[in-house]
C-alpha cells in the first residue's frame, strides 16, 4: 500500500494565496493554479489569514456588572497614568533644582540613604531616649 503524500505549506505561501483570493481570484482557480486538492484548505486559510476577516463587526456582550467593573478599572488605570506622569514631572523638577543648587553652592549635596534602609529608625535629633 502506497503512503499518502502529505503537503505542508509555508505561512508565506498561505498568505500569498489569500492575497490572490482577496484580489479577485476564485477558490477553484487557485486550487487549479497551485495544485491544492483539499476542498476546505484554501477556505480555511482565508478564514485564518484574510485581512478582511469577518464582514460583520464583532460585538462583545458582557454582564452589566462585569461591564461596570471594567469601566471602573479603566478609570483607575487612567488616573494612575496621570499620577505617574505628574510624579515623573515632579521628580524631574526636583532633580533639576538640586543640580542648580549644587552648581550655585559649589559642592555636591549628599543624598540621604535613609529611604534605602527602611528597617533603620529615622533620626529624631534627641539623644538618650
Amino acid at each position: 500500500m502506497a503512503k499518502k503524500e502529505i503537503k505542508r505549506y509555508s505561512l508565506t505561501f498561505k498568505q500569498q494565496v489569500v492575497q490572490e483570493y482577496e484580489a479577485g481570484e476564485t477558490v477553484t482557480s487557485l486550487m487549479r493554479k497551485y495544485g491544492i486538492t483539499g476542498n476546505q484548505t484554501i477556505r480555511t486559510w482565508i478564514s485564518q489569514y484574510s485581512r478582511k476577516g469577518n464582514s460583520a463587526p464583532m460585538k462583545q456582550i458582557t454582564d452589566p456588572h462585569v461591564q461596570a467593573e471594567m469601566e471602573t478599572l479603566k478609570n483607575k488605570v487612567e488616573s494612575m497614568e496621570k499620577l505617574i506622569a505628574q510624579l515623573s514631572l515632579d521628580k524631574f523638577m526636583l532633580e533639576s533644582c538640586l543640580k542648580v543648587a549644587e552648581r550655585e553652592l559649589g559642592y555636591e549635596v549628599k543624598k540621604s540613604d535613609v529611604m534605602k534602609r527602611p528597617n533603620k529608625p529615622l533620626p529624631t535629633g534627641r539623644r538618650g531616649k
